[in-house]
C-alpha cells in the first residue's frame, strides 16, 4: 500500500513540470494581453486562476490519469473545477458562509477529494 502511494506522489511530481509550464505559459499570455499591467499583478492573477480552477481540476481528474491524456485531464479539469466551485459557492453562500472564505476553503476541498479518491482507488 505504500508503494501504491508512493507511485502515485511520483506520478504528480512527475506532471507538475508540466503545470509549472503551464503556469508561466499563462503568466507569458497575460504580460502580453496585459502588457501595461505590473508583473506583480499579473502573478496574483495568474496564481489565483491556478488555485481556484487549475489545481482543483488536475487532482479531480487524476481518477483518470490512464484512460486520459494530460492535455485531455487539465482542460476537463478546468471545465468540471469551475463548474463545482461556482455552484457549490452559490449553494454555501445560501448556508450563510461568508463569500470570503469561497476562495480558499473550496479549492482545498477539491483538493483533497481529489487526492483522497485516487489513494482509495490505488489501494482497492
Amino acid at each position: 500500500m505504500i508503494a501504491l502511494k508512493k507511485e502515485a506522489f511520483d506520478h504528480i511530481k512527475k506532471e507538475a513540470i508540466y503545470i509549472g509550464t503551464l503556469f508561466l505559459l499563462a503568466l507569458i499570455i497575460f504580460k502580453i494581453a496585459f502588457y501595461k499591467e505590473n508583473i506583480v499583478w499579473l502573478l496574483k492573477t495568474v496564481l489565483s486562476i491556478f488555485w481556484l480552477f487549475v489545481l482543483p481540476g488536475y487532482f479531480i481528474m487524476l481518477y483518470w490519469k490512464e484512460k486520459l491524456g494530460f492535455i485531455e485531464r487539465i482542460l476537463a479539469g478546468i471545465l468540471i473545477s469551475a463548474a463545482i466551485i461556482g455552484i457549490s459557492s452559490y449553494y454555501i453562500s445560501l448556508a450563510g458562509i461568508n463569500l470570503r472564505y469561497h476562495s480558499f476553503l473550496l479549492p482545498s476541498i477539491l483538493i483533497l477529494i481529489g487526492i483522497v479518491i485516487n489513494l482509495r482507488r490505488k489501494s482497492a
